[in-house]
């Protein structure tokens, strides 16, 4: 390896690093450490059972109201033993009161398993004054929980929706929100008896599908994945112009849509391709920019899509593996427009690849760590045939371990397997507690029908217009993203902004793809762009800056949840005739995918170009603003549009390409 590639080995972050930048932009990540031996390994039996218990309950499912009251109260006994109260804290020991809300965790629960016959049968679910006790109880504990690991924004935003229906029937409210009155027995008796409120849907999709997923994710890690996709995104990529940025894209890109956690994504991929992109020329803000912008992609990448996918097919109840095929040309739209401006900007800067001679084969990589690919294939496959999604998260973990044995250096071991079902459980906190407090709000919603209240004002506001009310249910959806890992943020934005678009006519797929794409989109949006902050933070660049550069390389995201709201056929659903809550849709034609997949690549990579300014030599402003206009032509899905835009985009693009020839320059 040269110098400077020896160098730019040297700038990897260390894992103490990378721990201070999560802790500083994520606050999943301020935990305890602890130096006692005895507590280390309690907590960590406590993680190992909580998986244990997640396998057993898959196969051996116990009522939904006690599985889901379980699946709560362990992760908030987890949550009190693990994050500290507050940041400066004393973080070598748990304090006595900590110790005090894990004990009131596991009441929580267990005071619903032995009253569960009499709530059921004897009291019809009418809460009585011990009832409403527990449920003010175990509702603290999940905002304060909350609180600790996601920090104010989520616990916040509940509390807001919790108070409502305490006012909601007084006169001075707003008539559109006024509803009848409400008691305590009424408000709390919906969050804690029933599933509608804390044990809600969110919480049944946490304890059937997430959390197996996250427990699949820790596996993968444990038997070396990670490396997997750096060295194989290093070996067909690192070679080309901006070789780092785009190995960075496609690492991230495929890491981010099996562990769906945006800002752990930048800094664990980010360690490596940050310090890369800055040694070849990129600037600060724009590395850490790549790196977020990838990292959020991921979870819109079928198949699993950060588990988002299995999500909204129980939520929506379309299949699966219709999801999942809707999403692929959209999320390939989405990283080739990330790409295509990595791959200008370096044009532009004149930025090269890392030498050959110091890059793996791809034929390497795939003998020493390719049979890792196998458990995706695997899991692709038992959900193809119809598997359940549980069982075939815990069959592809199994699959997992005995593939990673094939060779030595992916083998785990008993320590490892025990270490795997550790971590799965820790990762898994932040997005349990967030479906806890999701779950407050739709208690809320489900309650008082504020959700019908939200629906009538984004369509007042969008006056009959389809665009206007798209564009409002696009901010209400970022609004409500703001903060929030994608999981939750989709749960909202489905409850809260998805059904305004039915009142035209918009199937419920379309719908909750359109919100599930803007919804995530918050991470990088500034002034709350955390995955955005969380680049700045590894490449020494300005947090600010970091997050718009990392909105404009999203563009593309931007502008693709329109296009496949005109134009279905870009999810391959053909909406004709379809009502607006249907579960099943024919394939669109054939010719109607080809064509706007082809003029969307086109307008994509020629947007990308005016962008960055270059196609194979600079672009001046008019032209860059001619182009822009003849890419966004050539992405509207309408024929007229399409000529005219192919018109400008092939007349701009081949005066650039005449012009660099009489320059005699090159293009690369």
């Amino acid at each position: 390896m040269d110098k400077e590639n020896k160098n730019a080995a040297s700038e990897v972050l260390s894992e103490t690093q990378q721990q201070e930048i999560l802790e500083k932009f994520d606050t999943e990540s301020n935990v305890r450490k602890f130096t006692g031996k005895k507590i280390m390994f309690f907590i960590s039996l406590i993680a190992i059972i909580y998986s244990v218990y997640h396998l057993y309950v898959t196969f051996n499912p116990l009522p939904t109201l006690q599985q889901r009251a379980l699946h709560v109260s362990i992760g908030l006994a987890l949550i009190f033993l693990i994050y500290p109260t507050y940041k400066k804290q004393d973080r070598s020991k748990v304090a006595i009161y900590d110790w005090l809300l894990f004990i009131l965790a596991f009441v929580s629960a267990g005071y619903l398993i032995i009253e569960y016959d009499a709530i059921m049968t004897e009291r019809g679910g009418i809460p009585n004054t011990a009832d409403i006790i527990f449920s003010i109880m175990t509702v603290i504990l999940v905002l304060e929980a909350a609180r600790r690991v996601t920090g104010w924004i989520l616990p916040m935003l509940a509390m807001v929706f919790l108070i409502y229906p305490f006012i909601s029937h007084y006169s001075w409210m707003p008539r559109r929100m006024m509803t009848r009155s409400y008691d305590l027995g009424d408000i709390f008796g919906q969050m804690y008896l029933k599933t509608e409120g804390l044990y809600s849907t969110a919480i049944g999709s946490s304890v059937q599908f997430i959390f197996l997923f996250i427990l699949f994710g820790a596996f993968l890690a444990k038997s070396g994945m990670g490396q997997l996709f750096n060295d194989l995104a290093l070996a067909l990529a690192g070679h080309r112009q901006g070789g780092p940025a785009k190995v960075a894209v496609i690492s991230s890109g495929f890491m981010g849509s099996i562990n769906g956690a945006a800002v752990a994504n930048v800094v664990g991929t980010g360690a490596f391709t940050i310090p890369l992109m800055k040694k070849v020329g990129y600037s600060k803000n724009f590395a850490g920019a790549v790196e977020a912008s990838a990292s959020i992609g991921g979870q819109i990448l079928p198949p699993i899509m950060g588990a988002a996918a299995f999500i909204m097919a129980e939520t929506t109840g379309v299949a699966y593996g219709t999801i999942a095929l809707a999403a692929l040309i959209p999320a390939v739209l989405y990283f080739l427009g990330v790409i295509m401006q990595v791959h200008f900007r370096a044009g532009r800067d004149n930025l090269r690849g890392i030498p050959k001679a110091d890059l793996p084969l791809v034929k390497e990589v795939l003998k020493a760590r390719g049979h890792l690919l196998l458990p995706i294939v695997f899991l692709v496959y038992l959900l193809y045939v119809g598997v359940p999604i549980g069982q075939t998260a815990i069959y592809t973990i199994v699959a997992t371990v005995i593939i990673a044995a094939i060779r030595k250096e992916t083998r785990m071991g008993f320590k490892d397997i025990l270490a795997a079902l550790d971590s799965g459980a820790r990762q898994s906190l932040a997005v349990m507690v967030a479906c806890a407090v999701v779950g407050i709000i739709i208690g809320v919603v489900s309650l008082t029908s504020f959700g019908n209240v939200m629906t009538s004002s984004i369509a007042s506001l969008g006056a009959g217009s389809l665009f206007l009310t798209l564009f409002f249910t696009m901010i209400a959806s970022m609004i409500l993203g703001m903060g929030l890992p994608s999981i939750p943020a989709y749960i909202i934005t489905a409850t809260m902004a998805a059904p305004a678009l039915a009142e035209f006519g918009i199937p419920i797929l379309v719908a909750h793809m359109f919100v599930f794409y803007f919804g995530i989109f918050a991470n990088i949006t500034p002034p709350v762009a955390l995955a955005a902050f969380a680049g700045a933070g590894i490449s020494g660049g300005d947090p600010m800056k970091t997050g718009f550069a990392a909105l404009k390389l999203a563009l593309a995201g931007f502008i693709i949840p329109y296009l496949f709201v005109y134009n279905p056929a870009m999810l391959m659903i053909d909406t004709t005739n379809i009502a607006v809550n249907a579960k099943e849709f024919p394939m669109a034609p054939i010719s109607s995918i080809i064509i706007i997949t082809i003029t969307a690549i086109i307008g994509i990579i020629a947007l990308s170009a005016a962008a960055e300014g270059f196609f194979v030599t600079k672009l001046n402003w008019i032209l860059r603003i001619i182009l822009g206009a003849g890419a966004i032509c050539m992405i509207i899905p309408e024929t007229y549009t399409d000529i005219v835009g192919l018109v400008i985009v092939f007349a701009i693009l081949g005066y650039d390409f005449v012009r660099s020839k009489k320059s005699n320059i090159v293009a690369v």
